[in-house]
């Protein structure tokens, strides 16, 4: 039997432009297949948290706009379990607000906020590392989240420092660190007491509430009046009122860096972000010349370090490339190099001025 008292909260608002032309504002990545498994980001992560958390506990906090996708790739879930943002209001927004609906719903809640985007394979130990993390939460008036080992000194993610001296699964957090350079980040990785910051929160309803009324108290003012209407027919109209006005901050700014009881359980699982196309990349396998491919027949010579990816079994010959993203979808083909894929981001703004919205 799942625990009843056992939530998740699913965010699956972002764009994903990085994985532009597959991902795009009107269909972005969480709604794709991106690896090839048969299963889009947004079902594989829903299947990976209804292992441990009951199916009706899971709520997806999506922008309006996705409304009708959500029902097509979820069909088991009910309205009741999509929150809707009217704006984009970065985390802090949306976490609170879905985190007063729970409340109001069930007072010994724990909690889990996780991406939708994100790949985990070891997902046995994703289960055990919540599980122990709810544990903690359920005893201890805690703010925590999971950290990854880092396996090479990356600048994309920001990191998490943890009490060195600490003998315990679960260590206190000393400080959040921001994205570093690559020097600090090696720095980092040698002092071994740093984690990437994954973005994977649990706590309890009454914590992270908590959390909120202390550090953001306008924030909880504006969501905590609405609590009369949550989970009724007049919710939506308070909600369009009212969401636009909240500040545009992340929840690791507003509450997590500024608490004092936030902890971190070193993960036991690998993970990667699938922020972008190098990281789609190193997850997929290879074939002989280290390309990877989804998708597409190919044929290639002198072609190596390549990622690959087309409608299904369309035939794509490459000749003399290397390390290159080749990604076809419906009007746009992107051939860009692996060592600039950061700034696909700006090449999409272009495309946009250039031909219009429809290509982005």
């Amino acid at each position: 039997m799942q625990n009843k008292n056992y939530y998740a909260i699913l965010m699956a608002g972002g764009v994903g432009s990085r994985f532009w032309p597959v991902s795009t504002q009107d269909f972005p990545k969480q709604f794709h297949d991106m690896l090839g498994t048969g299963d889009t980001l947004i079902q594989k992560t829903f299947k990976r948290l209804s292992k441990l958390i009951p199916k009706e506990n899971i709520f997806i906090l999506t922008n309006e706009r996705y409304n009708d996708l959500v029902f097509e790739q979820l069909p088991e879930v009910t309205q009741r379990q999509v929150v809707l943002e009217p704006a984009m209001r970065n985390t802090a927004p949306c976490i609170l607000y879905a985190a007063l609906k729970i409340q109001k719903e069930n007072e010994d809640a724990v909690m889990i906020v996780a991406p939708s985007d994100h790949w985990i394979e070891d997902e046995t130990a994703f289960s055990n590392n919540v599980q122990q993390a709810f544990d903690f939460c359920a005893e201890n008036n805690a703010l925590m989240t999971l950290g990854i080992q880092p396996s090479f000194p990356n600048t994309g993610y920001g990191y998490i420092e943890y009490d060195k001296s600490s003998q315990d699964a679960i260590k206190k957090v000393n400080q959040f660190r921001e994205k570093p350079d690559y020097n600090t980040a090696k720095e980092f990785i040698a002092q071994g007491n740093f984690l990437w910051n994954a973005g994977i929160f649990m706590w309890s309803v009454r914590s992270v509430v908590e959390a909120f009324q202390n550090n953001q108290p306008e924030l909880y003012r504006l969501f905590e009046a609405g609590c009369d209407v949550y989970n009724t027919d007049f919710e939506d109209d308070f909600i369009r009122d009212n969401y636009g006005k909240a500040e545009n901050i992340s929840v690791d700014y507003a509450i997590m860096e500024h608490s004092k009881n936030v902890f971190v359980l070193p993960a036991t699982f690998d993970w990667n972000d699938l922020g972008t196309w190098g990281s789609l990349y190193d997850k997929l396998d290879k074939d002989d010349s280290e390309n990877a491919v989804v998708n597409a027949q190919t044929l290639t010579e002198d072609a190596s370090g390549n990622m690959i990816r087309t409608k299904a079994n369309k035939v794509v010959v490459v000749d003399g490339l290397n390390d290159y993203i080749i990604v076809d979808k419906d009007e746009v083909l992107l051939i860009f190099p692996k060592t600039k894929e950061q700034d696909i981001k700006k090449v999409l703004q272009k495309v946009k001025d250039q031909f219009g919205e429809y290509y982005g």
